[in-house]
């Protein structure tokens, strides 16, 4: 008799543990799940517009020709598996802050910022949101109104609460000027406000340098946290101006928080690799600083993986290969800009009655189209074109080989 039927013939009754029959079926991600559904879909011509990865020309997202060089490298002087640091590598740290800050802002920072290398970008936000849970207890987190989806879920799991600040207006398909910086000025001191570094997802709608430097100062007078989301360095305009808000706000001394994200720019989508920077007063406040951030990290992964952070060390530490990479993001960033383009002149050549070109004004992979959830849902069913149901596209997913049928649903259904 096998232990199972052991267990069972001693409780006859017994089919599943208790505990387990509470569980409920939790509702799909709003992206995920769609990507799901997409994998389900039978048809040929199915065109996915969900989900936030860079594809080529061809519909395929490319591994980097600098990251295959780098990769063969490691692999032949790869001589040990053992643990990072909880923090990651030093190294991978000196990097990523030059990569952030650039290299005057972050030599004048040494010894000030702690850096955690982390579990992509999703990583470091949820090691942030426990960081400040951890020093000062729940605290009202302060997120754009629309914003990345999962923002919600990490900060509340992290224990804190929400508020949203205007940022995006629908009808002129740019950012709220006003409402924005009038909202920024509401928040009382010590909240955070959770800010899009670029390439605002899901809008593509960003802030300018001169509004950086508002944000700057209504942040020292308010004296709330600015926490940065940083996905998408080097796909708006290139690695540096992309940079702006961030090194705006570190320069102006504020306690910056700031989550980076290399699976776009690096295309180390499933390697999972990400940093977190947080700006400290003084070099006795990082010490005490990291030892909380370390505490976060040992009680949720322990330590990062290793392989995507030693990807990134080694081309950002390589002046050849960082020149190769920057070429190559700028490959990706040209694609989508050029999409744009394609997509708003072959939507007025079809004749499509809404005018869209402020799609070529926004920047990254996203865009918010403007398109109802009815109509939303008109595509995928009736076209196989998908979408989210805020009407937010991943402009890259569009394809000279799909151009024209996306074209054409869409003009079967807005008119």
């Amino acid at each position: 008799m096998g232990m199972d039927t052991a267990i069972y013939a001693r409780n006859p009754t017994h089919t599943s543990m208790p505990l387990f029959d509470s569980a409920t079926q939790a509702p799909a991600d709003p992206i995920l799940g769609l990507s799901t559904q997409f994998k389900e879909d039978t048809r040929a011509n199915k065109v996915n517009l969900g989900v936030g990865v860079f594809v080529d020309a061809h519909g395929v997202t490319p591994v980097l020709p600098s990251v295959r060089a780098v990769e063969q490298q490691l692999a032949e002087a790869g001589a040990s598996k053992s643990y990072l640091p909880m923090t990651g590598s030093p190294a991978y740290a000196t990097a990523t802050q030059k990569l952030c800050f650039g290299e005057t802002l972050a030599n004048q920072f040494a010894g000030r910022v702690v850096t955690a290398q982390t579990p992509g970008g999703t990583g470091a936000l949820r090691v942030a949101g426990d960081f400040l849970h951890r020093i000062a207890g729940t605290l009202p987190v302060w997120l754009s109104n629309p914003t990345w989806a999962n923002h919600k879920g990490i900060f509340t799991a992290a224990g804190h609460t929400l508020e949203t600040y205007a940022y995006f207006d629908p009808a002129a398909n740019a950012v709220d000027h006003d409402a924005f910086f009038s909202d920024l000025k509401a928040i009382p001191a010590g909240q955070v406000a959770v800010i899009h570094a670029c390439c605002h997802n899901p809008t593509g709608a960003d802030l300018t340098e001169d509004d950086w430097k508002q944000v700057a100062a209504i942040a020292a007078d308010q004296g709330w946290i600015p926490l940065l989301d940083f996905a998408y360095q080097g796909f708006g305009e290139n690695i540096d101006a992309d940079a702006v808000g961030v090194r705006t706000l570190a320069e102006a001394g504020l306690p910056v928080i700031v989550c980076q994200s290399f699976s776009k720019n690096f295309g180390l989508y499933q390697d999972r690799i990400g940093a977190l920077h947080i700006v400290c007063a003084s070099t006795d406040e990082a010490t005490r600083v990291k030892s909380q951030v370390e505490l976060c990290i040992r009680t949720n992964y322990s330590n990062p993986p290793a392989h995507g952070g030693a990807i990134v060390t080694a081309i950002l530490n390589d002046p050849s290969l960082a020149t190769q990479w920057d070429g190559e993001v700028a490959d990706m960033r040209d694609r989508i800009k050029d999409t744009r383009t394609d997509f708003v002149t072959a939507l007025e050549q079809a004749g499509v009655s809404r005018d869209f070109r402020f799609l070529m004004d926004q920047k990254g992979m996203f865009s918010f189209t403007g398109i109802s959830k009815d109509d939303v849902h008109r595509l995928r069913n009736e076209f196989a074109i998908y979408m989210v149901d805020s009407g937010r596209i991943n402009v890259a997913g569009i394809t000279p080989a799909n151009l024209a049928q996306v074209t054409a649903a869409m003009k079967a259904v807005i008119g």
